[in-house]
């Protein structure tokens, strides 16, 4: 009897067994009330039109024994159905979510929901789910083998499930934060309900959490429904150790899922740059904060020193090494792309074929014409391109570059955590939660960076590449364009069928030609450089003068011959008749043809060949000879000129400068003579009689002493019509 109800099938159980089964059940429902009424008849009996007591007690015993083995058969059997029915729901509800809910609240065209963060990867999920569920629908015809093909049909996709539903679970807490902040906007909520009443309403839900969580319970009921199935397949069974295989793989595939998530949040944590002020950074020092940083600083400079082992991880260094060399080639491109933009954007700032110039027809205007095509169309459409095709894409690329560098910076910190904690439990033995939770930080930090790195890398690498083809298509399809738009233009110039090479030896020829007339207009210029005019000073000009002469002397002043323009820095820019003091004949460089003047006010170099020896207009009086200045005017020469001057000959004019005094001064001996300030005086010697020059002799009124050389000013003389100065 045992024997005969071994099941040979989970649906293709033995006649004989068959035929005893569908009897058995319904009784078996109905015993308890049918004992509650009295009855004592038993199956058996009612199978039979004369029964005898005998066959009953036969049939009744055959009931019993047989029972138990049928009913797991029939489990088992339920249980394989429900999976197969509630993955064809599952796959059904996750259609309606994808093509449904999803596509219609895309057609809305709301900025403010993030579709990409609420469904993640349910288009994945859907494209795994639907082709598992069609495997489970052609095992229902495989007869005694259903059940071991079940089993290798999870042992084939169990990969591609973890990889799916990993990243759905991991993004699940985000995706529920989002609904939660759309169920605290009316406008939005009352569009996401209107969406579930045009698409789903037979399903009476509320808000989309309903749809989200499918996929989550999916994953953690395939171990479940598994188990079912395991529980009623006898251990004899072929199937048996099959399931408990897929079991134990789909209980895998769970755990891997919670220990990436567990993973993704870690990293969730830690990934976010932070821009702290130097006040929320003071915030945050704290005595468990200094004493883990001082921890870490130690564990550092001790690895530096070789005192103690830094632990080695040759796969992550690799990982690591060939990120930062990413990151640094994407830096450097965006620096250079951010100066390839400034330099365009201030090439198209100037527009010369707007101007209204009276050109002849010919080349000028040929180029006009071509310049002003490339200016308002070519050239602008190639920048929205560059930006959009080049600059965007890689400041994305770069910032998503961000998150995983300080990632792998958070990572050397913690690496020395553990690197303490393990050292502090091989003397101690054990250690403490808190000690364990950073081990275990650490753990999931470097666990997660070597399984996605490698992956990260590849797509970074990727992207550039990307972005790299397309600036170089880009500035093809620009070449390209400017030539189609200039071949025009081109034939119509003069040596526009010209071979190339005899092309450019003209352009070179009539370079040499113009430069050759640049610069003999240049020195013609200089050269015949009109004398500049005479015309009255103003007060402020006058004061200028006066102020040039006390600080420096009148022999260091110089008149600017032209305007000139500062390009450099310490350049000073200059108008032509200014006058200013010489301070020093050379730059800093020892270059002589660059002179370090006072203007004045503001100091810095201007050209020498700009400046020439300044001298005020002179007056002649009528009758006046030639003279020396070793005649009486010598006593005169020692206020104003230097000692080493040579001495031309001169014409007698009317005093040019004179001294005054620029300080009152009290006479303290007979040898010291008193001054006024304003008051002019004649320097008769311009020391003393040991030679200092730090006293001068002179005669104030008659009365003749010493003086403070550093009293007395030399200043210009106005004439009575008004005092004029070349310009």
């Amino acid at each position: 009897m045992v024997e005969q109800c071994q099941p040979k099938g989970p649906f293709s159980p033995s006649k004989s067994t068959w035929a005893r089964t569908e009897p058995l059940l319904p009784p078996a429902r109905e015993e308890g009330h049918l004992c509650a009424q009295g009855q004592s008849q038993c199956p058996a009996e009612m199978a039979s039109a004369e029964p005898n007591a005998e066959d009953a007690a036969e049939a009744e015993e055959a009931v019993y024994e047989v029972l138990p083995c049928d009913r797991m058969e029939l489990s088992q059997r339920l249980a394989v159905e429900e999976l197969i029915t509630t993955e064809a729901s599952y796959v059904h509800n996750i259609q309606l979510c994808v093509s449904d809910i999803r596509a219609h609240l895309q057609k809305k065209q709301l900025p403010e929901l993030d579709l990409e963060g609420l469904f993640s990867n349910t288009n994945d999920i859907l494209h795994v789910s639907r082709r598992f569920l069609k495997g489970l629908e052609a095992t229902a015809g495989s007869g005694q083998e259903q059940l071991l093909c079940i089993s290798t049909l999870f042992q084939e996709f169990k990969e591609e499930m973890e990889t799916v539903y990993k990243v759905y679970c991991a993004s699940y807490d985000h995706a529920l934060q989002l609904v939660e902040s759309y169920r605290r906007d009316p406008r939005l909520q009352e569009e996401i309900l209107d969406t579930l009443n045009a698409t789903v309403p037979h399903t009476g839900a509320s808000d989309l959490s309903f749809f989200l969580v499918m996929p989550v319970q999916r994953v953690t009921k395939y171990p479940l429904l598994l188990g079912k199935i395991l529980e009623n397949t006898p251990s004899s069974a072929s199937a048996h150790s099959a399931l408990e295989a897929a079991a134990r793989a789909m209980a895998q595939v769970n755990a891997n899922i919670n220990e990436y998530k567990r993973r993704r949040e870690v990293a969730t944590k830690y990934n976010k740059a932070e821009h702290l002020t130097l006040r929320d950074r003071l915030a945050r020092l704290n005595t468990h904060s200094i004493a883990k940083k001082t921890t870490r600083l130690s564990r550092l400079l001790m690895h530096e020193a070789g005192i103690v082992a830094k632990t080695e991880d040759k796969e992550y260094d690799d990982l690591e090494e060939k990120f930062q060399c990413v990151a640094s080639s994407v830096a450097t491109l965006k620096e250079n792309m951010a100066s390839y933009l400034g330099h365009l954007e201030a090439f198209l700032l100037p527009t010369p074929h707007q101007s209204d110039l009276q050109v002849d027809e010919g080349p000028a205007q040929q180029y006009r014409r071509l310049s002003e095509r490339l200016q308002s169309a070519v050239f602008p459409e190639f920048k929205q391109r560059v930006d959009r095709l080049v600059w965007q894409p890689l400041c994305s690329l770069s910032d998503m570059l961000e998150g995983p560098q300080q990632l792998v910076k958070k990572r050397l910190d913690k690496l020395l955590d553990y690197e303490e904690i393990q050292a502090r439990k091989s003397e101690m033995g054990s250690v403490s939660y808190d000690e364990e939770a950073a081990m275990n930080t650490y753990l999931a930090i470097n666990d997660l960076l070597v399984a996605e790195l490698p992956q990260f890398n590849q797509v970074a690498v990727q992207l550039l590449e990307q972005i790299l083809r397309s600036f170089s298509s880009l500035q093809l399809d620009l070449a390209a364009q400017v030539l189609h738009q200039a071949e025009k233009e081109l034939e119509q110039l003069p040596h526009g069928h010209m071979p190339l090479p005899s092309f450019w030896k003209v352009v070179e020829d009539s370079l040499q030609q113009s430069g050759a007339q640049l610069r003999a207009f240049c020195q013609a210029f200089e050269t015949v450089t009109p004398s500049p005019g005479a015309q009255p000073l103003t007060p402020a000009e006058e004061r200028k003068v006066l102020s040039l002469v006390s600080k420096h002397g009148p022999d260091k002043l110089y008149q600017v011959t032209s305007n000139i323009s500062g390009s450099k820095d310490l350049d000073l820019t200059l108008l032509r008749g200014q006058i200013v003091a010489l301070l020093q004949g050379a730059d800093t460089k020892g270059n002589t043809s660059r002179w370090l003047v006072d203007a004045g006010g503001p100091r810095g170099f201007v050209p020498a060949a700009k400046l020439r020896p300044y001298s005020p207009v002179q007056v002649q009086q009528p009758g006046m000879q030639l003279l020396t200045l070793d005649s009486g005017t010598e006593r005169r020469r020692h206020s104003y000129a230097s000692p080493e001057a040579p001495r031309p000959q001169v014409a007698t004019f009317t005093p040019t400068f004179r001294v005054v005094a620029g300080f009152s001064f009290a006479a303290r001996s007979p040898q010291e003579v008193t001054l006024q300030a304003g008051q002019p005086v004649v320097v008769l010697e311009p020391h003393d009689k040991k030679g200092s020059t730090e006293w001068s002799l002179v005669e104030v009124n008659g009365q003749r002493g010493y003086v403070p050389s550093s009293y007395l000013v030399t200043v210009p003389v106005q004439d009575p019509a008004g005092w004029s100065l070349p310009v």
